[in-house]
């Protein structure tokens, strides 16, 4: 396994943690799967041995028996490893059931605590943008939660570019905790990351964490122009992420099967194998229904892809290049910053656009 330093803290997680989203089966979450405490033990079991040290859930996943079940799962072990979590979305029918309030992130915590069994969260997320409550009041709020042990590092999650710059410059005026990392969906089909939310990464000293990184499984290898898995999520009505261009996504996948076959490895490990090189990643948030699927998962650590093998994946899903990102590409790479390059390398083979 291999460890990254997380943004500007001084806290290493692995490159592969494990993410909790099948826990529980609560709901619409019963579309995933529906872990129980000993398949939640056993699959645990698989990603300690192979050296994660990270699990991922949040109070909203099966209506906060994700966390239960973590909690349970985790007993006796719970001090080598980090936990992380979320707080923000609608978790009941009350006008303060949801946000990022004071009174529902303090609420929210200690409720996450008791499930998760633990004093403590070590990474606490903010689900999802707020517009309402004020970031004075959420980063507060976060800095008593802190000063009182209930938690470590601040997060946010499926930020824009301007929310999370708006965010941190609040925490700098402000004189309040700021956040270290940000878990974003990031995937060879889902590059509009590499716009805003990758160099803000650089520039500013955020760790990023991927949730989804396989796509919902769409990039596991059991999709392409002629398979699709009649008991996929996706067969079930799960509609995230959403695929704007199924035609390039066919095409990405071509090119996977492609090195895959080249390598003898699979899809999947291809897959993540490439997220792992992108600017500011610091681990990958996989999921997984079997122990071989975090087996595998966990090998794509040690695959190392070629300059030739990463130009071709690059060239089959790179982004538009938009304004104004095509005018600087032609007037100001010169001057271009480390944040800058984590758009603009790759283009950097064009001419003037």
């Amino acid at each position: 396994m291999e460890y990254r330093v997380l943004g500007k803290s001084g806290l290493k997680v692995s490159v592969i943690s494990m993410g909790t989203f099948s826990f529980g089966g609560v709901g619409a979450f019963a579309r995933v799967a529906d872990q129980g405490v000993d398949d939640a033990r056993r699959l645990i079991d698989v990603c300690i041995d192979g050296g994660v040290n990270l699990f991922d859930t949040a109070n909203m996943y099966s209506f906060g028996r994700s966390e239960e079940i973590l909690g349970e799962a985790l007993k006796g072990r719970r001090d080598n490893v980090l936990i992380s979590s979320k707080v923000r979305m609608r978790i009941g029918e009350g006008p303060n059931d949801e946000g990022v309030s004071r009174f529902h992130l303090i609420r929210e915590c200690e409720r996450s605590l008791k499930r998760l069994q633990t004093d403590h969260i070590d990474i606490y997320h903010m689900h999802e943008w707020d517009g309402l409550t004020p970031l004075e009041e959420m980063l507060s709020a976060l800095d008593s939660l802190i000063q009182a042990g209930k938690i470590r590092y601040i997060g946010c999650s499926n930020y824009s570019g301007w929310h999370l710059m708006k965010a941190l410059a609040v925490a700098d005026q402000r004189h309040l905790p700021r956040f270290i990392t940000q878990q974003i969906h990031y995937t060879l089909e889902a590059r509009e990351a590499e716009y805003e939310l990758l160099p803000i990464s650089i520039d500013q000293g955020l760790g990023v964490t991927v949730w989804s990184p396989l796509a919902a499984g769409l990039l596991s290898g059991m999709f392409g122009r002629n398979r699709t898995p009649k008991d996929s999520r996706q067969a079930a009505g799960w509609s995230e992420p959403p695929i704007r261009n199924q035609e390039k996504l066919w095409a990405i996948i071509d090119v996977l099967d492609e090195i895959a076959a080249d390598r003898d490895v699979t899809v999947a490990q291809i897959a993540l194998a490439w997220t792992l090189t992108r600017p500011a990643i610091s681990s990958l948030v996989v999921g997984g229904l079997t122990e071989d699927h975090f087996r595998e998962n966990i090998a794509a650590v040690d695959l190392k892809l070629t300059p030739e093998e990463l130009e071709k994946l690059n060239q089959a899903s790179r982004a538009p290049y938009i304004y104004p990102y095509w005018h600087q590409h032609n007037f100001a790479r010169d001057r271009f910053s480390a944040g800058d390059w984590a758009l603009h390398e790759s283009y950097d083979d064009l001419g003037h656009v």
